[in-house]
């Protein structure tokens, strides 16, 4: 049975389903806040949508769950239990690196089995490994255990957080953690892609984010059996039996804002939800260019909006094959000759070459309920320049579709020139109009040193009183992990009214 609203119950909505959205609403729902959710997509996930075309089924979005814990407690919130939604199982490997020259370095399992990998590059660095594992630990205890559900719109709190800041180096860049721990090029290369997974250059990006290699030590890579899309299913149907209105379809065009308290939504038809508090999961940097007037904002929030720095762009190709490529892991990451090179002219330069980089995901290694009998599904994503770059996706994407297939076909999918069947492409340009996010970055704005923290856009807006914010582009970051993380800072700052 869903519980009824109390009269007296307190309105709080949310903006934007995504993840972030949906882990706020049931947050704020367990507080006693009676609970809208809207999106102007026909789907509940935001990018965790799913596609199905002539019998392949694809995840559109985050394909890679780290840190499940972050959903079980969704679940717990309630006194439930995850199993009976969804089924979560680890993989092994998390990750098989394809290098240009065709070897090949197998990431995950026990400690025992990468150090065993590593030897096949390099027996020396399998002690550096372990110290690199050691000192990833030692960010993880501060930048994730006490710092991802931590608070940062008061600039107190950053000036408290210098000293462990600098203690841990976070003005080195990922690329320089682990290459002041691994000697072996290769290794390098496998072991610094990590920001790549949340939109950010291993070259500029703070290794704050080398927490993620103790992080995926610690709980592993997991897949939800039916893919995202299941676990989105299995959310939706917690919100519903707790009472958690969702309306989809639905675009806000303003925020009602009154002597700087937001009291509601606009929507696009004119029409109107007045609510207590509102949570944002939208693009922040949307947000503010959009839906807030600059007289209604900070000046940090305006400071942050025009010089903000943004991810790249992601080109995704989704196909089928008729035939299966057992040969293929869960997760691949198919690295190009050029490395440092490709990212300076995805992020810096942004211009679309010849070469690339990808990351192939097959759910058909887990779960064959993805394809036809005897067939293969696949989702493979090239980081490629944002719309900034001006590319004109209509003419380029085609080709780089050609380019990557021939590429694959030439390697690990002998023969996918003519087993292709079922192929479509999402780029950049897309991004921006189904998602609205700023410049079609694939990650809001990039996790820089000096976008991060109090740094990056504050979870409770800035100049305006009952707004708060969650999602890639806010406090603690991109990627499953962060956006969960940045409800339970919502968590933090919204008092629960049962103490009230």
């Amino acid at each position: 049975m869903m519980p009824k609203d109390k009269p007296d119950e307190k309105k709080a909505l949310v903006i934007g389903a995504g993840f972030g959205g949906i882990a706020s609403a049931l947050r704020l729902r367990k507080k006693g806040y009676d609970v809208t959710i809207i999106d102007q997509c026909s789907h509940l996930g935001g990018r965790a949508k799913t596609f199905e075309i002539n019998g392949f089924k694809h995840d559109a979005g985050p394909t890679v769950i780290t840190a499940p814990f972050l959903f079980e407690e969704l679940f717990a919130l309630y006194n439930k239990d995850i199993k009976d939604y969804v089924k979560l199982i680890p993989l092994n490997p998390w990750y098989r690196f394809v290098f240009s020259d065709g070897k090949q370095f197998d990431y995950g399992g026990t400690l025992n089995d990468t150090l065993q990998e590593i030897e096949k590059f390099d027996p020396d660095d399998k002690k550096n490994y372990l110290k690199l594992v050691e000192n990833s630990k030692e960010i993880f205890d501060v930048g994730f255990t006490k710092l991802a559900a931590m608070p940062f719109h008061k600039i107190s709190k950053m000036i408290s957080i210098i000293p462990y800041l600098i203690t841990l180096k976070a003005y080195r860049t990922v690329w320089g953690f682990v290459t002041s721990h691994l000697k072996n090029d290769y290794l390098r290369q496998a072991f610094s892609i990590q920001p790549l997974l949340v939109g950010g250059n291993p070259f500029n990006t703070t290794c704050i984010y080398s927490l993620i290699h103790y992080l995926e030590r610690k709980w592993g890579i997991h897949f939800a059996m039916g893919g995202t899309g299941a676990l989105v299913n299995a959310l939706k149907t917690l919100m519903d039996e707790e009472g958690i209105k969702i309306e989809l379809n639905r675009s806000v065009k303003s925020l009602l804002i009154e002597d700087r308290v937001c009291k509601g939504v606009i929507f696009e038809d004119g029409s109107k939800i007045k609510s207590d508090i509102v949570v944002s999961n939208a693009d922040p940097a949307f947000l503010y260019k959009n839906m807030v007037s600059k007289n209604n904002q900070a000046l940090s929030a305006r400071v942050k909006s025009k010089s903000a720095k943004f991810s790249m762009g992601l080109y995704v190709l989704y196909f089928g094959t008729t035939k299966k490529y057992n040969d293929v892991v869960h997760h691949t990451i198919w690295l190009g000759k050029r490395y440092k090179d490709l990212l300076e002219d995805i992020f810096d330069k942004k211009i679309l070459t010849d070469d690339f980089s990808l990351y192939i995901h097959r759910p058909t290694a887990t779960d064959p309920s993805f394809a036809p009998h005897g067939c293969d599904s696949f989702y493979v994503l090239a980081p490629v320049p944002n719309t900034q770059s001006g590319i004109n996706w209509h003419i380029d994407g085609p080709k780089l579709r050609d380019r990557i297939v021939n590429s694959l076909s030439k390697t690990i999918l002998p023969d996918l020139e003519n087993t292709i069947t079922s192929d479509f492409f999402k780029t950049p340009s897309d991004f921006e109009k189904d998602y609205s996010s700023v410049h079609g970055a694939g990650f809001s704005i990039a996790p820089t040193l000096t976008q991060s923290a109090w740094f990056r856009y504050h979870n409770k807006a800035e100049g305006i009183k009952n707004l708060y914010l969650c999602g890639a582009g806010t406090h603690p970051g991109a990627g499953l992990p962060g956006v969960l993380s940045s409800a339970k800072v919502i968590d933090e700052l919204i008092q629960d009214l049962s103490e009230k």
